[in-house]
């Protein structure tokens, strides 16, 4: 299935979860402090982090950082706190979701099939580039230059862009953007489409106030304008 490194300080959510993990097919490392998790991504590199915020020495925000500084690599964050301003903060930092303390795993186990499912269900499809005013997206190489310049995005933003790019000049509901991200399955599953937009709009327009490519319908969705 995947390989999945599972840092938490908490000795008895590691066995526990890596346990589960593992009978679910997955390849697991557990490890019990950000120092150890830097340590291991950089001696085998995982399909996805599972990174708790609260810990002690190197917290989970400050391990996001490094992390996005090196790799692409999905990251779910988990924390007892689900404050807006926290999921939001870990949205900036480059997280691809955010799952609060207390978690059933078999919930975890759909946002982890999720974030996994993300990538093209079709690469034949996925070949090749597509341009948008002065945005270049390569799908092979899964890199998004502006003018020339290299954009970084995490990989779930990355596939909603590209979703967009795919229907440029026609408006997509928040359903069809996580039927197109997710999977069909996860279409109810929307709440988060306005803040990855908006995440976006920071990272490629040059005044997010008044965004040229990620354009709002008010009531119905979001549109890549056909031109621009």
């Amino acid at each position: 299935m995947a390989r999945i490194l599972l840092i938490d300080d908490d000795r008895s959510l590691l066995e526990l979860l890596g346990d589960y993990l593992r009978r679910s097919g997955h390849e697991v490392t557990t490890v019990a402090s950000g120092h150890e998790g830097i340590a291991a991504l950089g001696s085998s590199p995982p399909d996805l982090v599972l990174l708790d915020v609260t810990m002690p020495g190197l917290d989970g925000w400050q391990v996001l950082a490094r992390l996005r500084a090196e790799a692409s690599v999905p990251v779910i964050m988990l924390t007892a706190r689900g404050d807006e301003p926290d999921i939001l903060r870990g949205f900036a930092g480059g997280a691809d979701d955010y799952v609060t303390k207390p978690f059933s795993f078999a919930q975890l186990g759909a946002r982890i099939k999720a974030v996994l499912d993300r990538a093209p269900r079709e690469p034949s499809a996925a070949a090749g580039v597509l341009r948008g005013g002065d945005l270049e997206v390569d799908l092979d190489q899964h890199r998004v230059l502006r003018a020339g310049e290299p954009v970084e995005l995490t990989p779930t933003e990355f596939r909603i862009l590209v979703a967009l790019l795919r229907q440029r000049g026609r408006v997509l509901s928040a359903r069809e953007i996580v039927s197109a991200v997710w999977g069909s399955e996860y279409a109810d599953e929307t709440g988060y489409i306005r803040r990855y937009v908006w995440h976006l709009r920071r990272k490629l327009e040059r005044d997010p106030s008044q965004p040229r490519y990620i354009l709002n319908e008010r009531s119905i969705g979001y549109i890549f304008p056909a031109e621009g």
